[in-house]
């Protein structure tokens, strides 16, 4: 009876160590989720910005031609 007893406890140990550790990685994938959030946003932001920066026509095509050197 008090090896099951053992037994069980180490059990025991074991899955709180388990769920410690599964804890931990799962703040870790919580904070990197927020940072990489955080990212997009700004790099939303930035695009956003660099489209109101291009002049009206800006996406209009351009031929590679037009911008040979003189000496082509």
């Amino acid at each position: 009876m008090d090896d099951a007893r053992q037994r069980l406890d180490a059990r025991i140990e074991a899955l709180e160590v388990k769920v410690a550790f599964t804890e931990d990685m799962l703040d870790q994938l919580n904070l990197t989720i927020y940072r990489q959030q955080q990212q997009i946003e700004q790099l939303t932001r930035e695009v956003v910005q660099l489209r109101q920066q291009q002049p009206e026509g800006g996406g209009a095509v351009r031929s590679l031609r037009d911008e040979l050197p003189p000496h082509y």
